[in-house]
């Protein structure tokens, strides 16, 4: 049973990650209307650098396949957190809106490591 629970929501926390990395790419999502000025400054500053917002779709797009895979989802998981740390810094510091969501799904990559914490004990040691 845990492991169906766990497999739907990497399903979930995969497609998740591949809708926004797609949306970096294509612009298909529309921008909020009104955001606050910390978060526009914050993301002027995501555009001035041009190869880094590329980066980052990049880096959701190929974690929310790796992750949705069994085999690969120790991978993903690797790649998925730095971008997972961005989020829920960003959610917690800039604006606190979306905090929620941002911990559940930084609980979910949680325990997605955590029960592949067998596969990460050659990097550590």
């Amino acid at each position: 049973m845990k492991k169906k629970i766990l497999f739907v929501l990497a399903l979930l926390f995969g497609l998740m990650f591949i809708n926004a990395g797609l949306d970096k790419f294509l612009h298909y999502m529309p921008m909020p209307e009104e955001m606050p000025e910390e978060l526009m400054s914050d993301f002027q500053a995501f555009m001035e650098v041009s190869w880094l917002l590329p980066l980052i779709a990049l880096a959701e797009l190929v974690g929310g396949i790796l992750i949705i895979l069994p085999k690969t989802r120790a991978l993903g998981a690797l790649i998925i957190l730095p971008v997972m740390v961005e989020i829920v810094l960003m959610n917690t510091v800039v604006h606190t809106s979306g905090l929620i969501i941002a911990l559940i799904l930084a609980i979910i990559l949680g325990w997605i490591m955590y029960e592949n914490r067998a596969k990460y004990k050659p990097i550590i040691g």
